[in-house]
């Protein structure tokens, strides 16, 4: 006989770049729901998230973000709920040297939280504010006294914008690269000559489209180093006149597809256009950490994995203030 269990309650969105959770933090905010700001301020040994990850919770246990694979986020929840309740900034440690000796980080490290039932909301709206405006935000958090261990001043973290994507191509390539970064939580800006593309990529969430007309006349797509731009093109006239543009905009990566001998010969054309071999040598091609793929789906999985490889550091511990700040004060200022 087989025991019928009941669905476990679904009460985690599992988004990570901070700028989706301080959008869920200000829209809770501004219909007056209460909820706890969470911040991971240390990590030691293996993690599921780094320095900085976020979450919001709500009086009725909803999350937004996540800290851990699954290990301890229903605990966190609990006590972001008590945190709530009782209005104490909590200061908590899990894994090794924790007072929760039932709750196991399989990896073997240790988390610390904070978790602040009330955070300032004006410096949550103008960290949200920087990282809308492509802008660096620092935020303080500060471990006062509570749960173990005892609070020891504040720490900046740096939030760097969300990733951006710009993906210039046409067929299969191009649409499974595009709904794979979707999910990878990529500002995505996609350009094609093909109106076919463009419509079915229109229906992606996140997707900003942008038609091509003619080789000679390529759209200006926004590029900023928090940028990787990738060309996924067959017919490879589409490409000089955007790899011009990218390479004066600094992106941190640039890629295109093709064969080595291809990769040789658009070199060797942008040459003659007059770009300089130190802006051709940021171009990566073939592009991909597999060689000689043939299936869409997978080349998409290695052009991105390429460019995760070399994605800057998001976010960054600065120092401790010896000072007492509010648990969540964002700071207005480039880091």
């Amino acid at each position: 006989m087989w025991a019928q269990m009941s669905p476990a309650k679904d009460n985690i969105t599992y988004v990570e770049h901070a700028l989706a959770i301080l959008d869920q933090a200000i829209k809770l905010s501004d219909s007056d729901q209460r909820f706890a700001l969470v911040a991971s301020i240390a990590i030691e040994g293996g993690a599921a998230r780094s320095v900085g990850s976020l979450a919001v919770i709500t009086q009725t246990g909803d999350m937004t973000g996540y800290l851990s694979n699954g290990c301890i986020d229903q605990d966190i929840v609990l006590q972001g709920i008590d945190a709530l309740e009782t209005g104490a900034v909590r200061h908590i440690r899990y894994g090794a040297g924790s007072p929760f000796v039932d709750l196991k980080l399989p990896c073997g490290g240790a988390l610390e939280l904070v978790i602040d039932p009330t955070p300032d909301i004006r410096c949550l709206r103008n960290a949200r504010d920087r990282l809308r405006q492509r802008q660096t935000a620092i935020m303080s958090f500060c471990p006062i006294k509570g749960v173990q261990p005892q609070g020891q001043g504040a720490i900046d973290i740096r939030y760097a914008p969300q990733p951006r994507l710009v993906l210039a191509g046409r067929g299969a390539i191009l649409r499974a690269t595009a709904n794979l970064a979707v999910q990878m939580e990529f500002e995505l800006h996609i350009a094609s000559p093909d109106i076919a593309d463009l419509a079915q990529l229109t229906t992606l969430q996140t997707a900003h489209v942008h038609e091509m007309t003619t080789p000679s006349d390529s759209p200006d797509l926004p590029v900023d180093a928090h940028t990787a731009v990738v060309l996924l093109f067959h017919d490879h006239e589409w490409e000089q006149q955007l790899l011009l543009r990218a390479t004066r905009s600094d992106p941190f990566f640039i890629g295109a597809m093709g064969s080595q001998k291809t990769h040789a010969i658009r070199l060797q054309k942008l040459g003659t256009a007059g770009l300089p071999q130190s802006e051709r040598d940021k171009i990566h091609g073939p592009i991909g950490l597999v060689p000689s793929l043939r299936n869409a789906s997978s080349i998409a999985i290695s052009a991105l994995a390429e460019i995760i490889a070399v994605l800057p550091v998001a976010q960054q511990r600065i120092h401790p203030d010896p000072a007492h700040q509010p648990a969540a004060q964002a700071r207005d200022q480039h880091a």
